[in-house]
């Protein structure tokens, strides 16, 4: 491999500077081992546990079995490659993936802010939190609404007055997937059976042979989002570039942290970053970090996150629950049952172990859609402005967010499946965009010696058409329905 020699403030080339200013070549830190950067997919985890894991995975179980389950695991294991070219992109240059799709056209800024806003403004994880709150305490269905928005503001307050964000958000979430954890070992251990695992396997076939018939039951807009949140989901994943970069991992470490505009120092400058040097001290320490950061991500994003979605629906595979309603009254079936099997404290522990995920998940939702839109907005409009910095974005985002929500659930909208649905499923359509913008980004923005190439290269372009191909269905299938009249 040659040597790359640059000069100190060197420009460097790779990157397009027509849209934004060019970056300069610096040393990418010493690596970290992995005990130290574990926390980052945590975060992504927690985000992912409230949707497809808790929700939509379970449900499709009660509808057509556990046949389909083998496409959870297509689903984790191309959301695994798709956030590590996400943060191939940042460790190399501390930048998030958002900021180097806006170096090759302008409006992909917004695009992505549209793209993560829109779907996750509808509060299906706090009408869900909410729901599970009613089943638990007995409270009537009129009450799942101010819950819910009582939910939102709580977690507002929490946000705002954070002098460090991601800190506090890895804390929380640390603190509730340990209570996620917690049940799952119980709930595998006393409430699956042999024949439930084994269907995982024994009724695959049965499941691949039966898709067609399963796409339809399900409808494609329950089938897209399943896949889309077998794991994060939508632009979920990008925001895995901020929590990397908040962590220090790579060159994020030479970019400022989001703090509160309240409690926090602000740095007002906006989020460009570096390009790394490709020399030989250069790759030794990309070779660590690209060793440690794939390490991280897969043992807390997709082994975990995994083994939670494939363990929460056995459980009901187990219980034999079974449902044509489509809502989430099948968790409070799943709650009855756990009490009637185990014990009416495991069916309360459930209780607490759904709130706790669905929590997890809503502040997991606000706090990147806000990033997202903070960062995008910050590069792209604000680059210049002492007045406008990316923590005033963010915090102002988190409350429109929260008002949005708000009225929302007012209007009437508070069917947690409906509205997780209608997520997941734009979040299917905005990774099949940016799967194909990670691709253009690493092969063209970065040195030779770290591009995306050989096997992942192949595994990125099956990804890109699989999203676009689900996505020009459900596109037909809305405009066939609603024009057309199905």
């Amino acid at each position: 491999m040659a040597d790359v020699v640059e000069r100190p403030g060197q420009v460097a080339s790779e990157l397009p500077t027509k849209y934004l200013p060019g970056v300069e070549y610096r040393d990418l830190p010493e690596p970290l081992p992995l005990r130290k950067i574990v926390g980052a997919s945590v975060v992504l985890l927690a985000t992912a546990l409230g949707s497809g894991e808790l929700i939509i995975w379970p449900y499709i179980t009660t509808q057509v079995g556990i046949g389909l389950l083998w496409l959870a695991f297509v689903g984790f294991s191309m959301q695994y490659f798709l956030n590590m070219e996400i943060e191939r992109y940042t460790l190399a240059t501390g930048e998030t993936a958002v900021v180097g799709f806006t170096r090759y056209w302008k409006p992909w800024g917004i695009i992505f802010v549209l793209g993560a806003f829109l779907p996750n403004a509808w509060p299906g994880w706090a009408t869900g939190g909410a729901t599970v709150l009613s089943y638990l305490f007995g409270f009537g269905e009129g009450a799942v609404p101010i819950l819910a928005i009582i939910g939102l503001i709580a977690i507002g307050v929490a946000i705002t007055v954070s002098p460090v964000i991601y800190q506090t958000v890895e804390k929380v979430q640390f603190v509730l997937v340990g209570i996620i954890a917690v049940f799952m070992v119980v709930a595998l251990v006393f409430a699956t059976n042999a024949s439930a695992w084994a269907g995982i396997v024994t009724e695959a076939p049965s499941g691949v042979a039966n898709f067609p018939s399963a796409l339809s039951q399900l409808g494609i807009a329950t089938l897209l989002g399943a896949i889309a949140f077998a794991g994060a989901g939508g632009a979920n994943n990008l925001t895995q570039s901020n929590y990397i970069r908040d962590k220090g991992m790579g060159m994020g470490a030479r970019i400022p942290r989001l703090v509160s505009p309240i409690t926090g120092e602000e740095v007002a400058a906006p989020s460009l970053g570096y390009m790394m040097k490709t020399d030989e001290e250069n790759m030794r320490r990309w070779r660590g970090w690209w060793k440690v950061a794939n390490r991280e991500q897969l043992l807390t994003f997709y082994a975990i996150g995994l083994i939670t979605l494939i363990g929460l629906s056995v459980v009901v595979a187990s219980l034999g629950i079974t449902s044509d309603a489509a809502d989430t009254t099948f968790l409070q079936t799943e709650a009855q049952v756990l009490s009637e099997r185990i014990g009416n404290w495991f069916g309360v522990f459930f209780y607490v172990a759904a709130f706790a995920i669905l929590f997890s998940t809503n502040l997991g939702i606000i706090d990147y859609v806000s990033r997202v839109v903070a960062d995008s907005l910050k590069v792209s409009f604000f680059r210049e402005s002492h007045a406008i910095t990316e923590s005033r974005v963010y915090v102002a985002t988190v409350w429109l967010m929260i008002v949005a929500g708000s009225i929302i659930l007012l209007s009437g909208f508070d069917q947690p499946l409906l509205l997780l649905i209608i997520a997941a499923s734009g979040g299917g359509v905005v990774m099949a965009l940016y799967s194909w913008m990670l691709i253009k980004l690493n092969t063209s923005g970065l040195p030779e010696p770290i591009k995306l190439k050989g096997a992942r290269l192949v595994i990125m372009y099956v990804i890109s058409v699989f999203f676009s191909f689900f996505s020009i269905l459900l596109l037909y299938d809305v405009i066939r329905t609603n024009l057309f009249g199905g």
